[in-house]
């Protein structure tokens, strides 16, 4: 499902970050961990198709990511890959369903107001579907943020340091919600991270030196 061979990335006048291949089948979760400098930001954005590394290769399905051009690549991205920030960015013009409107629409897909109320409904948000993400509280925006990761049915969700300021009983939540909103789609889960907490529930993990 997501693989990737001989990846590395060097910003200029700092040393090279080479990352070990990785491989994470359909409805598994592959943690990412390592202290703050290793390059997790950097690989999650590799993986992401936001960041061009400076060797290597990531497959999708056996889609090579970087062999496609820059528009091919912001389609396959919007329609293949959910993004879940540590700070959700969001459209604050507009209210929470149509937040995820834009998501489709930004993937060339077609206005699914069915699977937007769905998500909704499942991540207990349908209450707040007209708020302006402004007026939301910051775990309504996470709920948001992830149903917006996963609006276009992706084959790749990567969240980035998802539970990192959470308590133990949300990081918990959060996760779970995570793990079956993936197993829902079928889609392979990457989290990177440096919440330890995280690594009792997830042996399938790379940490990075």
């Amino acid at each position: 499902m997501l693989s990737t061979k001989n990846l590395s990335h060097s910003y200029k006048g700092t040393q090279a970050f080479n990352f070990p291949d990785l491989l994470c089948q359909p409805s598994e979760t592959l943690l990412v961990i390592g202290q703050s400098g290793v390059g997790k930001s950097t690989l999650l954005h590799i993986l992401a198709g936001i960041l061009i590394p400076t060797k290597g290769e990531v497959l999708i399905n056996d889609t090579s990511l970087y062999k496609q051009k820059t528009n091919a690549l912001d389609t396959f991205r919007g329609q293949n890959i959910g993004m879940i920030f540590q700070k959700p960015h969001f459209v604050q013009a507009v209210s929470a369903v149509e937040n995820l409107f834009l998501a489709q629409t930004m993937a060339n897909k077609a206005k699914d107001t069915k699977r937007v109320h769905t998500l909704l409904d499942q991540l207990n948000i349908s209450n707040r579907a007209t708020a302006k993400t402004y007026q939301m509280s910051q775990g309504e925006q996470q709920r948001l943020s992830i149903a917006r990761a996963l609006v276009n049915n992706p084959k790749l969700i990567l969240a980035d340091e998802p539970t990192s300021a959470l308590d133990d009983s949300n990081c918990n939540e959060v996760i779970q919600l995570l793990k079956h909103q993936a197993e829902a789609v079928n889609a392979a889960l990457v989290i990177v991270t440096h919440d330890s907490r995280l690594k009792d529930i997830f042996p399938n993990q790379l940490e990075l030196n």
